[in-house]
């Protein structure tokens, strides 16, 4: 007894007497066997992307934290920098407050039309 499946209906099939032959079982393990191989290597294809991914995520995720503690230093610099600002302010107002420049005094020049002989 062989069952044959179409995509139109499917039924049993008792042998060659009723319109089941060898070659249409023939082209269905062939169809079986291209889909078997097929579907294989649509799952390698998905576990390399899966396995790509997720070394790019690790490669990310160290560069992200490189970069989150980059940050933290700099951030820790700037306030080092900043306190030091801070501390030394007192001194250039009193530097600013004593080292007023003179006031300079402008002169105008007026211009002369002299005459010249033509």
């Amino acid at each position: 007894v062989h069952r044959n499946s179409d995509a139109c209906h499917s039924y049993w099939c008792l042998g060659p007497e009723t319109g089941c032959g060898s070659s249409d079982d023939a082209k269905r393990v062939m169809r079986r066997e291209k889909n078997r191989i097929a579907a294989q290597k649509s799952r390698m294809r998905q576990t390399q992307k899966a396995d790509t991914l997720h070394l790019e995520s690790e490669e990310l995720e160290k560069v992200n934290a490189a970069l989150r503690k980059e940050v933290k230093q700099l951030t820790e610099e700037k306030k080092h920098l900043s306190s030091i600002l801070s501390s030394h302010e007192p001194q250039f107002s009193e530097c600013r407050l004593s080292a007023q420049p003179e006031p300079v005094e402008v002169v105008r020049v007026a211009k002369h039309n002299i005459a010249t002989p033509s």
